[in-house]
C-alpha cells in the first residue's frame, strides 16, 4: 500500500512543478527567429552607413573644368529611409520575440502567445518585403537607369554605393524567407497544440 500510495504521490509531485518541454521544433523556431534578427540587423547595418563621395567635373568654363565633390547616401533617397525604419522596427520586433521565445512560457499562455506571434510575424513580413520592394525599385533605376524619364544611372559613378545597397537588399531579402519559414513553423505548432487540446477533451 505504501508502494502504491508513494507511486501515486511521486506522479502527483511531478506533474506539479511541470516544465514545458523544449522540442526540436522550438529549438528550431528559436534559431530561425536568431538568424531573422541578424539578417535585418545586418540589412539596417550596411544601409543606413552606406555612403560614397567622389570628385567629378559638373561644368566647364573655356578649358578650365569645375570639380565638385558629390556624395552618395541612403537619406538622399525616401525609399532607402523607408527601407532602413521597417528593418529597424524588424530587428526590434525579432529581439523582443527572441526574449518572449526565451522567458515567455513563465507567464503561461503558449497557445496565446504562438497566435499572436503568428499574426505580429505575418505583419512583419508585409512590412518588410514592403521596404524591400520600395529600395529594389529605387537599387534598379539606380543601375540602369530611365531613358524614357531621363534619369541617368548613378551605379557607374558609385559602384560602392550600389554595392552596400545590394548587399543590404540580399540580407533583407533573408530577413524575409527566414521569417516566413518561421511563420509556417508557428502555423504548424498551433495546429498541433489545437489537435492535442481536442483530443484532450475528448
Amino acid at each position: 500500500m505504501d508502494h502504491e500510495g508513494g507511486g501515486e504521490k511521486h506522479e502527483v509531485g511531478m506533474s506539479g512543478p511541470k516544465k514545458p518541454k523544449r522540442s526540436c521544433v522550438y529549438w528550431g523556431m528559436l534559431l530561425l527567429r536568431f538568424l531573422a534578427l541578424c539578417a535585418t540587423v545586418l540589412a539596417t547595418l550596411i544601409m543606413s552607413l552606406n555612403k560614397e563621395s567622389k570628385t567629378m567635373v559638373v561644368a566647364t568654363i573655356g578649358t578650365n573644368p569645375i570639380n565638385a565633390t558629390v556624395t552618395a547616401k541612403f537619406q538622399n533617397t525616401p525609399a532607402f529611409v523607408f527601407f532602413v525604419i521597417v528593418n529597424s522596427i524588424a530587428s526590434l520586433y525579432n529581439l523582443v520575440m527572441l526574449l518572449v521565445d526565451l522567458f515567455g512560457y513563465k507567464f503561461g499562455f503558449k497557445g496565446i502567445k504562438l497566435l499572436i506571434m503568428t499574426v505580429l510575424d505575418m505583419g512583419t513580413v508585409a512590412l518588410v518585403s514592403a521596404g524591400t520592394g520600395a529600395a529594389a525599385s529605387m537599387a534598379e533605376l539606380g543601375k540602369k537607369g530611365n531613358s524614357h524619364a531621363r534619369w541617368n544611372k548613378i551605379c557607374d559613378k558609385f559602384e560602392r554605393y550600389c554595392d552596400r545597397g545590394g548587399g543590404a537588399l540580399i540580407a533583407s531579402l533573408v530577413g524575409i524567407c527566414l521569417l516566413m519559414a518561421l511563420n509556417v513553423m508557428s502555423t504548424i505548432a498551433i495546429h498541433k497544440n489545437a489537435r492535442a487540446h481536442q483530443s484532450i477533451s475528448n
